[in-house]
């Protein structure tokens, strides 16, 4: 009996421990979402040196949890990320607008994808 009570603890830590990541994750990628949409907004209104500046800030902020993203998720999903904001900063310097813009878009879309696959819904699980 002892060993099904331990049984069901460490299944409850992890479960809590699981919930407690995708909400961490859900946070941490509406935030840079948000950046790189103000950043867009930015790009509109021909402000492209503010533009970099918001996007930089938000790729700093995804080099804070470097380790914690390449512990808890797939490599290649976190280095084609990494790879966009590059990709997204060197079209900022270049100021075509349309490029950016699909750049941009692409990396917006990639990390919403990130925080979705980690969440804990039946399309996940099974």
């Amino acid at each position: 009996m002892k060993r099904l009570w331990i049984a069901l603890a460490l299944l409850a830590a992890l479960l809590c421990g699981t919930l407690l990541h995708t909400w961490s994750l859900r946070g941490f990628t509406q935030n840079l979402t948000h950046s790189l949409e103000q950043a867009q907004e930015l790009t509109r209104a021909d402000r492209w040196e503010e533009a970099r500046t918001v996007t930089q800030e938000a790729l700093q902020t995804w080099r804070g949890r470097d380790v914690y993203l390449h512990v808890l998720l797939r490599h290649a999903d976190t280095d084609q990320i990494y790879a966009g904001f590059q990709e997204t900063l060197a079209l900022l310097d270049s100021q075509e607008y349309g490029e950016y813009a699909a750049a941009n878009a692409r990396l917006i879309t990639q990390i919403e994808l990130l925080s979705e696959a980690e969440q804990l819904t039946l399309k996940n699980v099974f």
